[in-house]
C-alpha cells in the first residue's frame, strides 16, 4: 500500500485539509468553512472552537474521500494563519477570542515595544519592527485593556499551535511561525530572552520551538478514532502559511523567488543566512527549512487592485465584466501603458513604505488613454510594487536565478509574461500548485521518514512548468517606466496623508 500524509492548514476564512502519496500526488481536499468577527473597528476575531470544529470536519472528510486505509497515513503537518493569539488559561480553557494576524487595534502597543526594546534592537533581534499584526502587541493589549482576562492566562499559542494542543495534548510551535510573533531571536531560533525580559512576558507562557519536519507529538488515541486516522499518527511542527507554501512551491534554496499575486501580493526569497534590512522593510523570518531563513515582501492591494477595477467597472457600466476581458484589453496596449501609471496603494502599504495612509492613484492620464490603458496600468503597478521589494532583496544580495508565480498571477499569461519582464528575470510556474496545506504535507513527509529532508521531498514531489523569459526590449520599456513609479511615492506622500485627513 501506498504511503500517504496529511496537510492541514488553518486558514482565516476555514480549514482545508489535503492528502498525498508519498509522490506528492494529491488523492484528496476537504475545506470546512467559519467565520470571522469584527466586534469593533480595527478588530478581527475567532473563536478557537471553530477552527477545531473545521479542522475536525476536514480531515474527516478528506480521508473518507481519498478512501485510503488509516495505516497508509504516515503523517500530519499543520500550517496556519500567522501572529495570532490564543489566550489560555490553567485549565486550557479560551479565555477570550483569538486575535488574529490583520487585527490593527495595537497601534499604541507597538509603539510601547519600540520604546521598551528599541527599534534597531528589535530589528537585530527579531528581524522585523512592531507592526500591529504581530503576536507580541496584542499579548501587551490584553495586559493594558483586559486586566482580569490577562491575570488568568496561562499559555499563548498561535492558531495552528491551538489544534496541535487539541490533536495532541502538547504545546508546541514552529521556528517559521514563532518567528512571527516578535518574541523569536532569529539566530538562536528560540524565545528571546532579553525581549521577553523587557516586555515582561513570562517565557513559561509560550510553546517549546521545533523546526518544521521535527515530529512535536502523536494524535491522541481517541482524537484519532473520531477522525478516521491511525493511532500514533505522528504530527510534525510544520510552518506559518507562507513558509509551507513556500515549501509547497519548492522555495527552498538560494536564488529561487516566489512571487505571489493574490488579494495581496508577496515575494518570498529563500536564504540561508540571515539577512537584515536595517529599515525593517522587509519582513525577516526563520524558513521552515530547518536552519534557514526567509525573507518577505508584501504589497496590500495586488489582486485586489484588479478585482477594485474590476467591481467598479462593472458598477459604472452596468456590464459584468470579467478579469479575461480585462486582460484581454490590457494585451492591446504596449509595455508601460502609453505613459499611465497606477499606484495600488487602496489599503496603504506596506513594504516598503510601512504607510496606512498611502492612497492610490492613476497618474499621467491624458485624453488618449482608454480602458484598456487603464487595465494594463493597474496590473503594470502591482508588479511595479512587488519590484520594489525585490529590489530591496537584490540589494541585501538576493539576486533571483528564477521566480516562481503563484495565486492569480501565475495563471494568467500576461501577469507571468509582465512578470518576467518587470523583474527581468526568467519566471516559471507549479504544474499544480496546492497552497500551504501541500508544504505541511511534505514536511510531515520528512518527519515521518518518507524523505531525507525537505529539499529531496521538494525534488521529489514538486514540478513545475516551462519557464517565460523577459523581453529585452519589454524589460528596457519598465525599467524606465519604474524609474518613474518609485519617484511618485515620495513626491505625494504629503497630499495622500493631508487626504485621509479629509477622509477621515
Amino acid at each position: 500500500m501506498s504511503a500517504c500524509l496529511l496537510g492541514l492548514d488553518i486558514g482565516t476564512t476555514g480549514a482545508r485539509a489535503l492528502l498525498c502519496d508519498e509522490h506528492g500526488r494529491v488523492l484528496s481536499v476537504a475545506t470546512a468553512e467559519y467565520p470571522l468577527s469584527t466586534p469593533q473597528p480595527l478588530w478581527s476575531e475567532q473563536n478557537p472552537e471553530d477552527w477545531w470544529r473545521g479542522a475536525c470536519d476536514a480531515l474527516r472528510a478528506v480521508v473518507a474521500q481519498a478512501g485510503v486505509a488509516p495505516e497508509q497515513i504516515r503523517g500530519l503537518g499543520l500550517t496556519g494563519q500567522m501572529h495570532g493569539s490564543v489566550f489560555l488559561d490553567e485549565q486550557d480553557q479560551v479565555i477570550r477570542p483569538a486575535l488574529l494576524w490583520n487585527d490593527q487595534r495595537t497601534a499604541a502597543e507597538c509603539a510601547e515595544i519600540t520604546a521598551r526594546v528599541g527599534a534597531e534592537r528589535l530589528i537585530a533581534i527579531a528581524g522585523n519592527p512592531a507592526l500591529t499584526g504581530f503576536q507580541a502587541p496584542k499579548i501587551l493589549w490584553l495586559r493594558n485593556h483586559e486586566p482580569e482576562r490577562y491575570a488568568r492566562v496561562a499559555q499563548v499559542l498561535l492558531p495552528k499551535d491551538y489544534i496541535r494542543r487539541r490533536l495532541t495534548g502538547i504545546s508546541a510551535t514552529d521556528a517559521a511561525d514563532a518567528a512571527g510573533t516578535l518574541l523569536l531571536d532569529l539566530r538562536q531560533r528560540d524565545w528571546s530572552d532579553e525581549i521577553l525580559a523587557a516586555l515582561d512576558i513570562p517565557r513559561a507562557w509560550l510553546p517549546r520551538v521545533f523546526e518544521g519536519p521535527e515530529v512535536t507529538g502523536e494524535v491522541r488515541p481517541d482524537i484519532a478514532a473520531a477522525l478516521g486516522l491511525p493511532a500514533g499518527l505522528p504530527v510534525v511542527a510544520g510552518g506559518g502559511d507562507n513558509a509551507a507554501a513556500a515549501v509547497g512551491a519548492g522555495i527552498v534554496q538560494s536564488g529561487i523567488v516566489s512571487s505571489s499575486i493574490g488579494t495581496s501580493g508577496v515575494i518570498f526569497a529563500h536564504s540561508d543566512e540571515i539577512a537584515l534590512d536595517p529599515h525593517g522593510r522587509l519582513h525577516t523570518f526563520c524558513h521552515s527549512v530547518p536552519g534557514r531563513y526567509h525573507l518577505m515582501a508584501v504589497t496590500l492591494a495586488a489582486g485586489g487592485s484588479f478585482r477594485w477595477f474590476r467591481d467598479t467597472l462593472r458598477t459604472v457600466t452596468g456590464q459584468h465584466l470579467g478579469y479575461d476581458d480585462l486582460t484581454n484589453l490590457a494585451e492591446s496596449v504596449p509595455p508601460g501603458a502609453e505613459g499611465l501609471i497606477f499606484l495600488p496603494y487602496l489599503s496603504g502599504e506596506r513594504t516598503p513604505h510601512l504607510d496606512p495612509l498611502a492612497r492610490g492613484a492613476f497618474i499621467g492620464l491624458t485624453a488618449r488613454h482608454t480602458l484598456a490603458h487603464m487595465a494594463r496600468a493597474v496590473m503594470e503597478g502591482v508588479v511595479f510594487a512587488l519590484r520594489d521589494g525585490l529590489e530591496i532583496m537584490r540589494n541585501l544580495g538576493m539576486a533571483p536565478d528564477q521566480i516562481r508565480a503563484t495565486g492569480g498571477g501565475g495563471k494568467s499569461p500576461l501577469w507571468r509574461q509582465m512578470q518576467a519582464n518587470i523583474y527581468a528575470t526568467p519566471v516559471a510556474t507549479l504544474a499544480a500548485e496546492e497552497g500551504p496545506a501541500y508544504g505541511a504535507a511534505l514536511l510531515a513527509g520528512v518527519g515521518a521518514g518518507l524523505f531525507r529532508d525537505v529539499a529531496d521531498a521538494v525534488d521529489r514531489c514538486v514540478t513545475l512548468t516551462a519557464s517565460v523569459v523577459p523581453d529585452d526590449h519589454a524589460v528596457a520599456q519598465y525599467d524606465r517606466v519604474y524609474a518613474i513609479y518609485r519617484d511618485m511615492y515620495a513626491a505625494l506622500r504629503d497630499g495622500m496623508h493631508r487626504l485621509a485627513g479629509v477622509s477621515a
